[in-house]
């Protein structure tokens, strides 16, 4: 069952302590630290951690301006995220530790990984953004994105038209809407105006662990052949793999696939 842990830490400086609500469980490493996308919260991987043995240590946490976390200050910025991600594996003294990255949360998790902090054994970036970003990134689709969250009427657009290939339960569909709702104004604003748009490839080459890429055959978002030229040739160890018939929200769409590669990313750092 998992256990409800906080995280304090100081913000941007600040004397005052502020915590972030950490949810763990299971005992047998190296852990598994789950990193949402933008829109999601710690629990858009719910599908997938139960479908990990039991007894395999996962930590997830809401991203600043997200969720539980979205009462915590800004900056929301794409560095504040991989200074909270690294605060979180330091504080939690994990030994051993694997970043799964989502879309947004990979990205952060390329960052952090190239910090090279003790313990980390290995990444999972599942749909990630980039670190080179693709051209069709321009000022109008950025601002186009970054209203993609204003309403339920938008974010149900959004799981039609871009985020996913195969439809979700009502119950996945009603979370999705519920999650990217639940939200700060700056963070719903500060990725699709400014992260998605940062050159992160200087990072990207120090990742030193191994890299496994997952991508959804018919992802709009993070096609790809986007992580083909604009991610590969910048982590060239990286493995990537593809899960037919599914779109950018491999979590929900596709719990047992990605349950299955992390056990294989799990048996080769065993080995």
């Amino acid at each position: 069952m998992a256990r409800a842990s906080a995280v304090r830490h100081v913000l941007g400086g600040s004397p005052v302590p502020r915590w972030i609500e950490v949810r763990s469980a299971g005992h047998t490493g190296p852990a598994l630290v789950f990193v949402h996308y933008w829109g999601g919260s710690a629990a858009t991987w719910d599908g997938v951690v139960g479908r990990l043995p039991a007894e395999q240590a996962t930590v997830r946490f809401d991203q600043r301006g997200w969720g539980t976390s979205r009462a915590l200050p800004g900056p929301c910025s794409l560095a504040q995220l991989a200074d909270d991600l690294t605060c979180v594996v330091e504080a939690l003294d994990l030994g051993p530790f694997v970043l799964v990255g989502h879309s947004m949360g990979g990205k952060v998790s390329q960052l952090v990984a190239a910090r090279r902090p003790a313990g980390l054994a290995g990444v999972m970036l599942v749909a990630p953004a980039p670190p080179q970003p693709p051209a069709v990134v321009t000022p109008e689709y950025r601002e186009g994105l970054s209203h993609a969250y204003d309403s339920p009427e938008s974010v149900g657009q959004a799981l039609d038209h871009a985020l996913t290939s195969i439809p979700l339960t009502e119950s996945l569909r009603a979370a999705v809407v519920r999650d990217s709702l639940a939200v700060r104004p700056e963070a719903r604003r500060e990725w699709p105006l400014r992260g998605i748009a940062t050159d992160i490839t200087d990072a990207a080459r120090a990742i030193e662990v191994p890299v496994t890429v997952l991508a959804g055959e018919n992802d709009a978002v993070e096609p790809p052949h986007v992580l083909r030229e604009h991610l590969l040739p910048h982590i060239p160890h990286a493995r990537l793999s593809t899960v037919p018939g599914v779109g950018h929200l491999l979590p929900l769409e596709a719990p047992d696939a990605l349950a299955a590669e992390l056990r294989s990313v799990m048996a080769r750092l065993g080995s």
